[in-house]
This record gives structure tokens, sequence and C-alpha cells, in this order.
């Protein structure tokens, strides 16, 4: 959403993601952001917030932000936006991608013959 081939068009993207019923931004924390597409992020949130329906997902619990965005009072505007209104669901488990990897491991473990069987003594 944020990688844009020149500025027209980066400022462009929050006037688009204003009109969706539902704008889901996945993995935030995942990278960290520069003060530009913290500004982006921003302008989204606020243009959706109390209008339009937003998910977003992390990895991160809220007091954590500040270790993502450029500053404590970037994270804490967005934070305060985001928590207005909303369901927050904090899920707790192993993660499926690491389970279904130790499953897909286990599985080329069994297919794999030990030791070389190829070769005839």
């Amino acid at each position: 959403m944020w990688r844009a081939s020149s500025a027209s068009a980066a400022c462009r993207a929050p006037c688009s993601t204003t009109t969706c019923a539902l704008l889901i931004i996945d993995e935030i924390g995942f990278l960290a952001f520069d003060n530009r597409n913290a500004d982006l992020l921003f302008q989204v949130v606020s243009r959706r917030y109390e209008k339009k329906s937003l998910v977003l997902t992390t990895n991160l619990l809220f007091r954590d932000w500040h270790t993502i965005f450029p500053n404590a009072t970037c994270a804490t505007a967005l934070i305060d936006r985001v928590v207005h209104h909303a369901d927050v669901i904090t899920i707790e488990g192993e993660s499926y991608r690491v389970r279904e990897a130790e499953l897909d491991a286990q599985t080329r473990a069994r297919r794999t013959p030990k030791g070389d069987r190829s070769k005839k003594p």
C-alpha cells in the first residue's frame, strides 16, 4: 500500500482507502515506519475514524508501538483513534505457520529414505 512510484501516487493512496467499507491493514509492526509512512498511516486512520470499518493486525502490544513509529506522539495518536469504539481481540497460542512448517518437515522426513539405500553392495 505504501510503496508508490511517485510522491503523487503516495498522496492519492490515503484518498482511495476511504471509499471501501472495510479496510484491513495486516502486520502493523512487522517493519518500522519512517516519518513519511507514519504520516500516511495516520491520514488513513484519521480519514476512516468514526466513518468506516478498519481491521489492524499486529504482533505488538499497543504499549510497544513506540518501537515502530518515529515518535511516541505519533504512536499515541494512532492508538487513540484505533481503540476508540474498537473491539480489541487478542489471539494467543502457537503460530499456525510454525505448526504447518513443522508438519511439513515431519512429512518430508518420513518420505526421505534414511541412509543411502540406492547403492547396492
